[in-house]
């Protein structure tokens, strides 16, 4: 009987050895580093149950025991708290590393930009080879409706999304800036006001040059002149590429249409691209200046004139400089 009693606590003792032993083992599998050599991310679909989350860490190298992820998950009350998205996960990361990451859904942020001065088609695009981005943008777009800037977005968003984020801040800063405009401005609505920003985009590529450039518009506007501005010409001719692969002509320039601010006075019926929010403030509060003119310096800037006479000369610069540079060439 006493042999008996011995042999039954010598199993007991046994068993917890080895209980003990793997608790043990199951704890440092847990917060060891794990496998993975380098960074790497990895994309949980939506409707992903634990079985297919660990699997999927396992097989894409983050962890080597999918079976001891998903005790983890059990144990701690978060299997049902994993969330879908995508990814990254840093080399050596551990089981418990990998499920805390899951669980904040710590997901990997991306980013389209948008630059100035495009038009509509050209944003399609763009959001088109954007990762991640699903859907199509089926809401009526005009040009002069978004705000260029970098817009974040999570994979698995949708371009309708974006682009409903890309009009809210369009209207944001416009009502923003059409706020604080400048007494007398010859505009006379938030969407005159986007019209004239989106020729000073098209106008110039200099930023410290847009106030300068709007108030010559300005200026113009005021007094009854023609604007006479290349950029809605070339929008008038090719409303959908917004550029020409040609240089333009004096025939583009004397062809009548409600674009050419050759042959028309005052604004074009809409605007000729999307301007960004430094067009926008611009035309709204512009340099004050007497200025009525500008012309290409040979720079990548203008220069600006106040009277015809000093226009022609600085046209006069321009094309001696532009015959000195196709010689060279």
């Amino acid at each position: 009987m006493a042999r008996l009693g011995g042999a039954l606590l010598f199993l007991l003792v046994a068993i917890g050895a080895i209980g003990g032993g793997a608790y043990v083992w199951f704890a440092r599998e847990v917060d060891r580093p794990g496998p993975l050599a380098q960074a790497s991310t990895v994309l949980i679909a939506p409707g992903s149950g634990l079985g297919a989350i660990s699997r999927e860490l396992q097989s894409a190298g983050v962890i080597a025991h999918a079976r001891v992820f998903e005790i983890e998950a059990r144990r701690t009350g978060q299997a049902r708290a994993l969330k879908p998205g995508e990814y990254r996960f840093e080399p050596a990361v551990s089981i418990k590393g990998a499920l805390d990451k899951i669980v904040r859904r710590d997901v990997v942020i991306r980013f389209v930009t948008i630059p100035e001065g495009l038009v509509t088609a050209d944003i399609r695009g763009i959001l088109a080879d954007a990762p991640g981005l699903v859907g199509e943008v089926t809401s009526e777009l005009t040009d002069g409706d978004l705000l260029p800037e970098t817009y974040r977005y999570e994979w698995g968003d949708t371009r309708a999304a974006v682009v409903g984020r890309m009009r809210a801040a369009r209207d944001q800063a416009l009502a923003e800036l059409w706020a604080t405009r400048d007494p007398n401005l010859p505009v006379s609505s938030p969407q005159e006001a986007v019209i004239l920003a989106s020729i000073v985009e098209k106008e110039t590529g200099v930023a410290s040059e847009r106030p300068r450039v709007a108030a010559v518009f300005v200026n113009r506007l005021a007094r009854g002149m023609k604007l006479q501005s290349d950029p809605t010409v070339i929008y008038g001719i090719a409303p959908e590429a917004g550029q020409l692969d040609r240089a333009i002509t004096r025939a583009d320039l004397d062809a009548p249409n409600a674009y050419n601010t050759y042959f028309v006075t005052g604004l074009p019926p809409s605007p000729i691209c999307h301007p960004g929010r430094a067009a926008l403030a611009a035309v709204l509060k512009p340099l004050q200046t007497n200025e009525l003119y500008f012309v290409a310096d040979g720079t990548g800037g203008h220069a600006f004139a106040a009277t015809l006479e000093e226009h022609n000369r600085n046209v006069a610069r321009w094309r001696k400089l532009e015959r000195e540079l196709k010689t060279a060439q």
